[in-house]
């Protein structure tokens, strides 16, 4: 008898791996917003350089990982990573923190592309825009014309610090909205990735009637939003390495492809595998990340590994229902990140 369920089993998984070897690719977006911080806004020139090497190398005392490990683990993958590298922050500290992170990215060959937190405004040497006094949070807080003009400035900055012409975007902390694109559209910047139906979804004003989770066209530039789900407690949550576990991330990866999506869009931070405490590898995340990047490079047939350079666009004229995961998955990660919490 337990012969007979074996084979059975093995039937069905069989069968099931045949059935997804026979759908269409579908792209994958592994992105990495790239950020540095001083942790509070308080005697942040002399504060900078701790920072720098803390959010963007790592150190610990079992070796670096922050954004040289992610790149290592791409590399050793054979997998393209986007980075959406904030820019603004060297208009407070210059060029040259800013090119030795392009550096590093543009060593592995990976995609070097804008990203922006506007509370770097207000701390810029020179101003960027008229009478700002205080923080604005948020990029959906300004004007459609200081939009465009802080976007112009952010890539600029990245093409003066080696990144070259940037063609994708994502607004920090996701807070965009309709106007973002129209300042991306009059700066020839061709797709956006700032769209996550969990946060600002649909207060956006991007299709205010139903969420997006599939690429669409709006105002002359090309939405590919955050992959989002159902976890089972009636919240949508969004595919990030901190905030899904792997089994979470391999069955809606698996179920995207079935239902034949376009695109599933991956979130990641330079500094996201490190504890929260930033003095130690997070050896869950890692682990997570590690697995990740071993499932795509195994199942290249069936997931593109891709960036937007290059990328024709695949828009959708309807919006399916975003992807579930099971209560149990759901109940299983609560209790990794708990486990982490204590770690």
């Amino acid at each position: 008898m337990d012969g007979v369920q074996a084979g059975s089993s093995a039937s069905f998984i069989s069968h099931a791996i045949r059935r997804f070897r026979d759908c269409k690719k579908m792209d994958v977006f592994l992105t990495v917003d790239v950020e540095v911080w001083c942790d509070g806004w308080d005697n942040i020139d002399a504060k900078f350089p701790n920072a720098f090497q803390r959010y963007i190398y790592g150190p610990t005392s079992r070796g670096n990982y922050g954004l040289p490990y992610q790149l290592h683990q791409l590399q050793d993958h054979g997998l393209t990573g986007v980075f959406f590298v904030e820019s603004l922050f060297s208009t407070r500290f210059g060029l040259a923190p800013l090119s030795e992170i392009i550096d590093l990215i543009r060593e592995g060959d990976h995609e070097v592309q804008l990203h922006l937190h506007t509370e770097w405004v207000d701390e810029s040497k020179e101003p960027l825009l008229e009478n700002i006094v205080g923080k604005k949070q948020f990029l959906r807080y300004f004007s459609l014309q200081e939009q465009t003009i802080l976007i112009q400035a952010g890539a600029k900055l990245i093409e003066l610090a080696g990144g070259g012409h940037i063609n994708a975007f994502r607004a920090g902390g996701f807070g965009f909205n309709r106007d973002t694109l129209r300042a991306l559209a009059r700066n020839h910047i061709t797709f956006d990735s700032s769209y996550n139906a969990s946060i600002f979804g649909l207060d956006s004003g991007v299709n205010p009637e139903t969420s997006l989770v599939e690429p669409v066209e709006c105002e002359g530039v090309y939405e590919y939003p955050m992959t989002v789900f159902h976890n089972g407690t009636n919240k949508l949550r969004h595919a990030q390495v901190t905030a899904c576990s792997y089994r979470e991330m391999e069955g809606l990866l698996w179920q995207a492809l079935e239902f034949g999506r376009k695109s599933f869009v991956i979130l990641s931070h330079n500094f996201e595998l490190m504890n929260g405490s930033m003095n130690q590898p997070d050896d869950i995340v890692v682990t997570r990340f590690r697995n990740l990047c071993s499932f795509l490079d195994r199942h290249r047939d069936c997931f593109r590994v891709r960036g937007f350079r290059d990328l024709t666009p695949d828009p959708v004229f309807s919006q399916p229902a975003p992807l579930t995961s099971p209560i149990w998955k759901t109940g299983l990660r609560m209790i990794e990140q708990g486990i982490r919490r204590f770690r």
